[in-house]
């Protein structure tokens, strides 16, 4: 496979790099302050023709192949600049289960930044296992009154948009009788509480409760009942590192970490063994990037796929975790930050279980 820029790609990746020579350095915060100009960002990116770029130019995107998302994500490594947001799952999810007219009120809004959603899928009761989630939903007339708490909802405290999971008939089987909805945040019965991480940061997540809140029944996406069909588009995009931006981070920090060893490269110095398995890893997860997005371009969709995917980033960004403890120790913020937050990473989009059963079930036909 050839990997180099074609001459559109090698001069969008100038025009890029040229634009956060200048502007990237503005964002490259830290912590809550990182979160608190999230919105800053994503708009100040989109501004520069530098966001939504693979997806439908009716709704704001740019139609260009996935490469370019690719590209996108090299160079805000390269640049210290935080990672472009992540919103291809609720634009995915949106766009392949809504209505038009849903798509049409709803998308433009999210891809250019101007209103902020979270997610409301993961609940106290049931995080990995989505079909257990007890938030209802019941028809009142022309709106539906959701009830219930959701958790590790990023985002929260400043979103506009709720994509929310609900279970609208509770006599029917727990992967059948739920529902999405497009629910405002700016409403009475809406409370959120912020969540404060291990690494110090207290903005990026919350838990959120519904007591008697209101969405409109022309705001459910699809049909009541596939809700279920929508969990799994999403969770399927989560789950593609191609799409998530993170392998090029990898290799910075292991590049960093190797940096900052004492001695000379070439001269016998000594590597730790953590940082040497996170540089065979993250090398292993790039060469596996390439073949995904190699598959995309070709027109290949994935399923099940997606857990291999997700299991090999769980893998690689906890060795680059451990590399950095390994190297730096406690007393360095930024490693002991990068250790800490890798932790989550067997948790976050489904847990490193849930990855294994998937692939041994529906891919590799176990258990009857």
């Amino acid at each position: 496979m050839d990997y180099r820029d074609s001459p559109e790609e090698a001069q969008f990746r100038s025009r890029l790099r040229e634009w956060l020579a200048t502007h990237s350095r503005e964002f490259a915060l830290s912590g809550d302050e990182y979160w608190a100009r999230y919105g800053q960002w994503h708009q100040a990116l989109y501004g520069a023709g530098f966001f939504g770029l693979s997806w439908p130019r009716e709704y704001g995107g740019q139609e260009l192949p996935p490469v370019y998302d690719v590209i996108l994500d090299e160079e805000l490594a390269a640049a210290g600049a935080p990672p472009r947001p992540s919103l291809g799952y609720l634009v995915t999810g949106l766009g392949h289960h809504g209505s038009k007219e849903l798509c049409q009120r709803f998308l433009p809004g999210l891809i250019s930044g101007g209103e902020r959603w979270c997610q409301g899928f993961s609940e106290p009761g049931a995080g990995s296992d989505l079909a257990a989630l007890a938030t209802t939903a019941v028809r009142d007339g022309d709106a539906y009154v959701v009830c219930g708490q959701k958790i590790w909802t990023s985002y929260s405290d400043v979103a506009d948009w709720c994509l929310l999971l609900a279970r609208t008939d509770p006599s029917a089987p727990r992967h059948k009788g739920i529902s999405a909805f497009v629910i405002s945040m700016h409403q009475p019965g809406i409370r959120q509480r912020p969540l404060r991480m291990i690494s110090g940061i207290s903005t990026e997540f919350g838990q959120v409760t519904f007591d008697e809140a209101r969405v409109p029944a022309a705001n459910l996406v699809g049909a009541p009942g596939d809700g279920w069909k929508l969990a799994m588009t999403v969770v399927a995009h989560e789950r593609e590192p191609s799409t998530l931006g993170f392998t090029a981070r990898y290799g910075k920090t292991v590049a960093a970490l190797a940096a900052g060893l004492p001695g000379e490269p070439g001269t016998g110095r000594t590597v730790p063994a953590e940082l040497a398995w996170a540089h065979v890893q993250t090398q292993m997860l790039y060469a596996h990037v390439r073949r995904r997005l190699s598959e995309q371009l070709d027109g290949q969709t994935h399923g099940p796929e997606g857990s291999l995917d997700k299991l090999l980033m769980t893998w690689t960004e906890q060795a680059v975790g451990h590399a950095a403890l390994a190297v730096t120790g406690t007393g360095d913020p930024h490693g002991l930050e990068a250790y800490l937050y890798s932790r989550a990473q067997s948790v976050m989009g489904g847990t490193s279980q849930i990855q294994k059963n998937i692939i041994a079930g529906r891919i590799l036909g176990l258990g009857g």
